[in-house]
């Protein structure tokens, strides 16, 4: 036998075993994505570049859950790792087939690069939506639960996990490429790198990637302050650069004179595998003397590391078996309603929701009423089936149901050949004749998401301000004309303003092929909106600070002080509950919660700490969250744990550690402050702790 494939030794054994037996060419051969076959060693070829962020990617069909800032919206962590479980398993499931045929091409594997930690730092950013908000808390959370569904814990890796992009990584996408970003060391410790490290030493991702920009004026991918922070935490599994990063080096950040240099500074700086084609002049670089044959064997071992740890080179794997008619099954279509339900964040209601018994008519209006598109966010797998906002309603209500397009998602016409707002007529005469409208309006990924993936003539995927397109805000004014009764949907991935003063606004982010049915059941009342903003809703992009300033000052809820339209942490329900009989031991909070209505709901408690400090964050950070059902009229006592880190405080040196005695713990259905609570007609309650 092969001492590689001997089970009995440890991984890195087995990795140096392997490389051991191979030339310096074929070392060289498996650090690109696309790595070839080494048949006298039975390798097979393996390509590296998987997608699975909400759902497995890019691979034909999918379950296709809700974008991950609307699993983040759900506060659920059990959720986010049960879809990361159904993703790794349908993951498995194709790649069992597709090795049976012989198929190892792109998006194929078992790496998969997913979740995505950066910081939703600016509403404009277009990528914001494949991120788990602007909360370093929440996206530690919610990481780790992603990464521990895709890795599971079986005796090899179901799928390797990749934290991306480390890192201080969140727009401008028309700059990334030469980008610098420059970030405080507190920045840094405070708010950049926690969810990494988290990811590292708590979830054992496999998996890093660096991002395109520099940071601090070194290449993310070749950058020594996360290189060292990596090494601190322990990490072992493969770096991996982000898609044609490396070649940014040379071509744009003026790092690099040429090809042969970038490959020396990013394999000597730790980056072991290249998404892109730079790596194909290693053996240039070596024989110029700019890297050695230790650098290359060192990566070639992290890569096969990952490889034997999937069990690639095993007989069999526990998770051979995994039959294809798990892919896309009815089971799995069931978490993806359920995520899609607890995702959508009720804004506004002024009684007009849940639609009585009354309304007879509805007209759905809008360019995103029938958009597949608007429920697939980016980075998404194919659904066999797509229940739309249209559809949903229509599967739902016995009543009328009239349909207007309105008008185009983003250009003034519908019709090339037509005058400008073609659509308008018909969809003020469906609103005329209709007891009420839901107007679903919004974005998709055509105008949102990430450089070359956008369609559109605005700024590579991110957005200028958040307002509504033109087209869009022209015609809610004319539907809000009439005077009856407007319910508007908003699809987006990101903080809207949609600047009028409508009956109910719910915020339904890009929910997945189950979001129709999920809308659907939420309007009529069959489910209690349940979920809350993962991000802050400005009012004004204007009186943000520039999108290239990456200090967190006058930024998230942690930081700014004014143009709050929706503060992060709110979303209403149709359920009122009322806090009680706070206390705190230990990390570890104990709260009464009261469901004073007779509406059965799911509410997520949320906990706050204020550290007096003067290094502390200007208001206060979350520290704690829990999901909880609750029937009508039901009272439940209920424990949360506190983040670890909360008593913390990070001085200007990037430097965490206890610096109070005092602290105020608060707890409640939003953030303490003042516009949470007018907005919800609720207040929380507090407790101080003395340390």
């Amino acid at each position: 036998m092969k001492k590689y494939l001997d089970k009995s030794l440890s991984v890195q054994e087995r990795a140096e075993a392997l490389v051991d037996e191979m030339t310096v060419n074929e070392m060289a051969g498996q650090l690109r994505y696309d790595a070839p076959a080494i048949e006298r060693l039975g390798i097979p070829s393996y390509n590296w570049w998987n997608e699975g962020l909400h759902g497995l990617a890019r691979s034909g069909v999918a379950t296709m859950f809700p974008q991950a800032i609307g699993l983040a919206a759900t506060f659920d962590t059990d959720l986010v790792k049960q879809v990361g479980d159904i993703t790794s398993t349908e993951c498995r499931a194709k790649y069992n087939e597709y090795q049976a045929y012989g198929d190892t091409d792109i998006y194929k594997g078992l790496t998969i690069w997913a979740p995505n930690i950066n910081i939703f730092r600016d509403p404009r950013w277009g990528r914001g939506h494949e991120t788990y908000g602007e909360d370093p808390y929440l996206t530690t959370e919610c990481g780790k639960a992603y990464v521990k569904g895709l890795q599971g814990d079986g005796d090899v890796l179901k799928t390797a996990a990749c934290a991306k992009h480390m890192a201080v990584h969140s727009g401008p996408e028309n700059l990334r490429h030469e980008f610098d970003a420059i970030a405080t060391p507190k920045d840094m410790e405070e708010t950049y790198l926690p969810a990494f490290e988290a990811l590292v030493k708590d979830a054992k991702v496999e998996s890093v990637m660096g991002a395109y920009n520099r940071v601090n004026g070194q290449a993310a991918c070749a950058n020594d302050l996360f290189m060292s922070k990596l090494n601190e935490w322990g990490f072992d599994g493969y770096f991996v650069s982000d898609c044609w990063a490396v070649r940014d080096f040379h071509e744009h950040h003026g790092l690099t004179g040429c090809p042969t240099e970038s490959v020396a500074l990013a394999l000597k700086s730790g980056c072991d595998v290249n998404c892109g084609c730079t790596y194909q002049h290693i053996l240039s670089a070596l024989e110029m003397g700019l890297i050695s044959e230790d650098d290359i064997k060192r990566a070639c071992v992290h890569a096969m590391r990952t490889r034997i740890r999937l069990g690639m080179f095993d007989d069999s794997t526990e998770f051979d078996k995994i039959p294809y008619e798990v892919v896309a099954c009815k089971e799995h279509k069931a978490v993806s309603l359920d995520a899609a339900q607890k995702s959508m964040v009720m804004l506004k209601n002024n009684g007009v929701l849940p639609l009585s018994d009354s309304v007879k008519t509805i007209a759905v209006i809008g360019p995103n009423s029938d958009s597949k598109i608007a429920l697939e966010g980016n980075y998404n797998g194919t659904s066999d089936r797509y229940t739309t906002f249209l559809t949903g309603i229509q599967d739902r209500f016995e009543g009328r149901v009239i349909f207007a397009e309105g008008c185009h998602l983003y250009k003034d016409r519908c019709s090339n050949l037509a005058q400008a707002n073609d659509r308008l007529a018909e969809a003020v005469a469906a609103a005329k004749h209709a007891d009420v409208s839901v107007l679903c309006l919004g974005l998709d990924s055509t105008i949102e998401g990430e450089e070359g993936d956008t369609g559109n003539e605005f700024s590579s995927g991110d957005k200028k301000d958040i307002r509504l397109p033109q087209s869009q805000r022209i015609l809610l004014a004319e539907i809000l004309k009439l005077g009856k009764p407007v319910i508007v949907v908003c699809a987006a991935g990101s903080a809207i303003n949609i600047e009028a003063d409508v009956d109910a606004l719910i915020h339904a982010w890009y929910p997945g092929a189950e979001g129709g049915k999920a809308l659907a059941q939420i309007l009529f009342g069959d489910v209690s909106p349940s979920a809350k903003l993962p991000v802050t809703f400005y009012t004004d992009t204007d009186k943000l600070p520039d999108f290239t300033d990456y200090s967190m000052a006058g930024r998230t809820y942690r930081y700014c002080t004014d143009n709050v339209l929706y503060p992060f942490g709110y979303g209403l329900s149709y359920a009122k509950t009322e806090y009680s009989d706070l206390s705190y031991a230990d990390f570890t909070a104990t709260v009464t919660v009261e469901n004073k209505s007779d509406i059965a709901c799911e509410e997520v408690i949320e906990l706050y700490i204020k550290d007096y400090c003067k290094d502390a964050v200007t208001n206060y950070s979350l520290c704690g969250f829990k999901r909880i059902k609750l029937n009508a009229g039901e009272k439940v006592t209920t424990t949360v744990a506190l983040n670890p880190l909360c008593f913390t405080s990070v001085d200007d040196n990037g430097v965490r550690a206890v610096r109070s005695d005092k602290y105020t713990l608060y707890a409640g259905s939003h953030q303490p402050d003042e516009l949470s609570c007018k907005l919800s007609g609720s207040a929380c309650i507090s407790v101080d702790i003395n340390l």
